[in-house]
C-alpha cells in the first residue's frame, strides 16, 4: 500500500472512530437517550471504551494473520481513541453523574468495588497515553515496550469493571470475556508454526 493510499485510509479510520462521540452528542441534542440520559451517556461511553480497547488489541493478530504491517501504523491512533473514550467516560461520571461532589465520588471508590476497578483501569491507561509519542518511544527504549504491555492488565480490569457493574444480565460481559480470552490467547507462543494460505511465504 502506498503512503498516499494509507494516509487516505487512516483519515477515514480517524473519522469513523469519532462517530460514536458524535452520535452521543446527537443523542443529547435531540433527546434520544431515554428517560435517564446521564446514565445512558456514562454507560455508552464506557461501552465504546471497551470496544476501542479490543479493537486496539486486535491490531497485532490482524498483522500476523494478514502478513500486512500497515495495521501497526493504526495502533497508536486507536489506542489514543481508547484513552479519549475512557476520559469521556470518567468525566461524565464525575461531572454529570456526581456533579463534582467529591465526597460521594470518594465514597463510591471505597464502597463500590466496580468503581475502584474502573478507576484503576483509567489510571493505568494514563501513562500509556502520555508515552505514545515517537519522542517518548525513543526516550524509553526497551522500557517503552515493557510499559505498554500493561495494556493486557488494563483489558482484564476493564472487563472486570463491566462485569461487576452489571447486576442481573451478565450475557454481554461474558461476550467481552470470551473475546478478550481469544485476543490474549492469540499472543501465547505456539509450539509449531501454522501456515496461513493467504499469506505469502506461509
Amino acid at each position: 500500500m502506498s503512503h498516499r493510499s494509507f494516509s487516505f485510509y487512516k483519515r477515514m479510520v480517524f473519522i469513523l472512530c469519532l462517530l460514536p462521540a458524535l452520535l452521543l452528542l446527537e443523542g443529547v441534542l435531540n433527546d434520544r437517550l431515554g428517560s435517564n440520559p446521564i446514565e445512558a451517556l456514562v454507560r455508552q461511553s464506557g461501552d465504546w471504551t471497551l470496544r476501542f480497547l479490543f479493537i486496539t488489541l486486535s491490531i497485532s493478530p490482524l498483522r500476523k494473520l494478514t502478513g500486512q504491517s500497515y495495521w501497526i501504523r493504526l495502533r497508536r491512533m486507536l489506542g489514543l481513541y481508547t484513552f479519549f473514550y475512557a476520559s469521556l467516560h470518567v468525566s461524565l461520571y464525575i461531572g454529570l453523574d456526581k456533579f463534582l461532589y467529591w465526597d460521594e465520588i470518594v465514597e463510591d471508590i471505597f464502597e463500590r468495588p466496580f468503581i475502584t476497578i474502573g478507576l484503576l483501569s483509567f489510571l493505568l491507561l494514563i501513562p500509556l497515553a502520555v508515552t505514545s509519542t515517537q519522542k517518548m518511544i525513543r526516550r524509553l527504549g526497551k522500557n517503552w515496550l515493557r510499559l505498554h504491555r500493561m495494556i493486557y492488565l488494563i483489558s482484564i480490569t476493564a472487563v472486570l469493571h463491566f462485569y461487576m457493574m452489571v447486576k442481573a444480565d451478565t450475557q454481554e460481559p461474558w461476550i467481552y470475556i470470551f473475546i478478550l480470552t481469544l485476543l490474549l490467547a492469540f499472543r501465547l507462543p505456539l509450539p509449531i508454526k501454522i501456515p496461513l494460505p493467504w499469506r505469502k511465504g506461509s
